[in-house]
């Protein structure tokens, strides 16, 4: 957890009025005084709304109220509803500030949500936010009631009165006291108090490591060197002036800062460059020394936590990990485009990708990844390959390799994309096999994806094929911005010519098998059964992902599979036939 400051009460708010015990004159005079002060040093502060990041009121009472009435969120009464004391509803605030909810999925909390019993949603998301200091219920004449008194009566002893609003200001006080001592021990000891029949964890940290890794030379130079990857994102800047010229625009993950670069030359007006690693340094140096400084600004932080003054017309990122989801970056495109797209016209790209399963013979794979132990120098050293069975392989498959149609798993169009989506899903698939000259063995399931660029981000059409580029035959069609101030090198004509690929202005690549390798590679599970296939055989199964319990930037996958003789075959004995079932991490 990063250092966290609390900040006491505001220094802003005027202090209290002097205590007098003069005529009833005076009293009611101190009485409304005396509420002008709570009042302002609560709600004075100008506060940012729960729900629209962009938006901020001047005080606390607006924002409660547009929630109320815009949103239909009453935040009182729904604390109230839950039962929730001043924790939870800290708590229930912190939780919303942070991970951005619908309102409908707010509504549906209840107070068993493990939200109101982790004490690490006490640390404020903003820093003394306004929301944090005001309960329903901390002015009230709760105390005289107790008592016998009747708060109204104009006869009440001054001097009672100001007793009783001491000690409610005392209480309220030492509330907020014990809620800053809260934090702090959460702060200091690093832990997030997640607790599990009373036993405290230390807080996971998924970030550190992945940050780390990005500060490092070598996985920038793989990236770059990649040309299907940077070349297809300089080719679709450079073909969209349209879109870039004039623009502001926001590079997430900037890395080296070559995207940026490109939305510069293309003619951006302003570019935010936006990386948590220390790469971001090396970034704004190789920013000045091409003199790109004054269009390009480096800001170092997460993208969840960054300022940026204004909103943005265009967000661009390489977001992509290896099966697409592993790393988990598109969560924080998706935060970006929460938080700085413009809600009218702002483009996000890419804009589109899928996931995509087939049936694969990964031979050559399995000899080279498990069979190697069998026989190592005359020792069986079989148990090195056991967890290859329940781990995807990083590897490059041959375009001969595949035996089967493909099938969309997951199709991710950006700009609708929700956060919750990226959680976990289930999609069922039907694999028909490729005709091939022989009965050949099926050993594994491959993934891979495909990404698509459009000009005004929208999903493109169901029968728009992807970009291939085919493996040592046009790989120079990638080579299209200029290197060292020579022109671009001509491009050869397309594989995908006369079909409907590349137009209106789209732009793709894949990372399947039947193109040229990128730095992403293929996601291979080899299954610990394998079967023959013909071409008249159908494999139908359910392809299962979620993050993983133990790294949100892991994937933990599931396949459920069926294999039948022909299609006939699969739909007399699908509900008799068993369902194999194979777990995997990616990582």
């Amino acid at each position: 957890m990063s250092s966290v400051h609390i900040a006491p009460p505001s220094s802003s708010a005027p202090p209290p009025p002097p205590l007098s015990s003069s005529g009833s004159d005076t009293d009611s005079d101190s009485d409304q005084e005396w509420d002008d002060w709570v009042s302002d040093s609560a709600d004075a502060q100008r506060c940012q709304s729960l729900f629209e990041l962009d938006k901020t009121f001047g005080s606390v009472e607006e924002t409660l109220k547009y929630e109320k009435e815009e949103k239909g969120f009453d935040l009182e009464s729904f604390c109230t509803s839950l039962g929730l004391d001043v924790y939870g509803r800290m708590r229930l605030i912190n939780f919303i500030r942070r991970t951005k909810p619908k309102v409908e999925d707010v509504l549906q909390m209840t107070k068993e949500n493990e939200v109101f019993a982790d004490d690490g949603w006490l640390v404020p998301v903003i820093e003394d936010d306004p929301l944090l200091r005001i309960q329903t219920g901390d002015w009230t004449d709760s105390d005289a009631e107790e008592e016998g008194e009747d708060p109204s009566s104009s006869g009440q002893d001054l001097q009672k009165k100001i007793k009783l609003l001491e000690k409610q200001l005392a209480r309220t006080n030492a509330s907020f006291t014990q809620y800053r001592e809260m934090v702090q021990k959460v702060q200091e000891v690093d832990v997030t108090s997640l607790r599990t029949d009373e036993v405290e964890e230390k807080k996971r940290d998924d970030d550190t490591q992945y940050f780390e890794s990005y500060a490092e030379n070598d996985i920038h130079c793989v990236m770059i060197s990649d040309k299907i990857r940077t070349s297809t994102y300089a080719s679709f800047i450079s073909s969209t002036p349209e879109l870039f010229e004039g623009a502001v625009v926001l590079d997430v993950g900037c890395g080296t800062g070559i995207l940026s670069m490109f939305a510069a030359q293309a003619g951006a007006k302003k570019v935010y460059a936006v990386d948590a690693s220390d790469i971001a340094d090396k970034a704004r140096e190789i920013i000045k020394t091409n003199g790109l400084e004054n269009v390009i600004e480096v800001i170092k932080g997460k993208v969840e936590e960054v300022v940026i003054p204004e909103q943005v017309d265009v967000i661009v990122s390489e977001w992509m990990g290896y099966a697409l989801l592993y790393e988990s970056m598109l969560d924080s495109v998706l935060v970006a485009r929460d938080k700085f797209l413009k809600k009218e016209g702002g483009v996000i790209t890419p804009s589109q990708t899928k996931m995509v399963l087939a049936l694969v013979d990964a031979q050559e794979i399995i000899k080279e990844r498990i069979d190697f132990w069998e026989d190592v120098y005359g020792f069986n050293m079989s148990t090195m390959a056991q967890p290859l069975y329940g781990e995807s392989i990083i590897d490059v498959l041959s375009p001969s390799s595949l035996l089967s149609e493909t099938a969309v798993v997951k199709d991710l169009h950006i700009p609708n994309v929700n956060l919750s989506t990226l959680q976990s899903f289930s999609t069922p698939f039907v694999l028909p096999c490729t005709p091939a000259p022989k009965r050949t063995k099926a050993s594994a399931f491959v993934l891979y994806f495909d990404t698509f660029f459009h000009p005004k981000g929208i999903k493109v059409e169901e029968n728009v094929q992807v970009k291939v580029v085919k493996p040592n035959v046009d790989v120079q069609v990638a080579e299209v911005w200029p290197v060292g101030g020579k022109p671009a090198p001509l491009r050869r004509a397309s594989t995908n010519k006369g079909k409907k690929g590349e137009k209106d202005g789209v732009v793709s690549f894949s990372t399947g098998p039947q193109s040229e390798p990128t730095h992403w590679k293929q996601a291979i599970f080899v299954l610990r059964e394998a079967f023959f296939v013909t071409e008249d055989s159908i494999v139908k199964g359910i392809f299962k992902c979620r993050k993983s319990d133990t790294n949100s930037r892991e994937l933990d996958v599931e396949i459920h599979y069926q294999v039948f003789e022909s299609l006939e075959a699969s739909v007399k004995e699908e509900n008799t036939k068993d369902v194999v079932v194979q777990m995997y991490k990616v990582r």
